[in-house]
């Protein structure tokens, strides 16, 4: 089995080698999203440990972009976010499990087993979170699709439309429209509005 391991700290990369190392697999790693996308398409990874705080492509985009080249990958999350909405997103995404940075080497190498073998795993305690949110009033941004939600991030982070676009492989029409449609869903005006809801959706991903 090969597995893809994409995290932009090299200490984080080396730790995750020497955990699958336990494993009969082959590890290669990308320390951002357009060098993990090129190793997809050429190692077809079975399985990738996808870190949401990456440099350029956001984490969630660059998970949808797998699935697109690879749908049979199966992608585990693993993040310094231990809350509970995170996880909701990544799986809602397409993401097969979610671990938080806190978790303890054993348990993680259980869920990417688990994960490897086609099975779900969220770690216990976010799992637990998951379960009461569902008693609670919907959250604004289950509004957002996850394309809404990667261009609200790059306002965020001050990227011009002109760059989003680039980033993101659109025509510069298509984000000036998905913003007035993101506008549109949220109840906004301005694209300050859209800038301060950044900074409340997925940290620095």
């Amino acid at each position: 089995m090969k597995a893809l391991v994409i995290d932009d700290h090299a200490i984080v990369r080396g730790g995750l080698r020497r955990l699958l190392g336990a494993l009969p697999w082959t590890v290669v790693e990308a320390a951002n999203g357009r060098d993990a996308l090129i190793l997809v398409r050429a190692e077809q990874p079975e399985l990738v440990v996808l870190d949401l705080n990456l440099p350029g492509i956001g984490g969630f985009e660059l998970l949808r972009r797998i699935l697109v080249e690879c749908p049979a990958t199966r992608i585990m999350v693993l993040s310094m976010h231990i809350e509970a909405r995170f996880a909701a997103r990544a799986m809602q995404a397409g993401a097969r499990g979610y671990m938080s940075k806190n978790a303890a080497p054993a348990e993680l190498l259980k869920a990417l087993k688990m994960v490897a073998d086609g099975g779900r795993y969220i770690e216990a305690a976010i799992a637990q979170d998951l379960a009461l949110q569902t008693v609670a009033a919907p959250d604004p941004q289950t509004l957002l699709s996850e394309r809404d939600m990667e261009i609200v991030r790059l306002l965020g982070a001050g990227r011009s439309l002109t760059e989003i676009a680039e980033t993101l492989g659109l025509g510069y029409k298509t984000v000036a429209n998905t913003c007035t449609q993101i506008k549109t869903k949220l109840g906004v005006s301005r694209t300050a509005d859209l800038i301060r809801l950044s900074f409340d959706l997925d940290g620095a991903d």
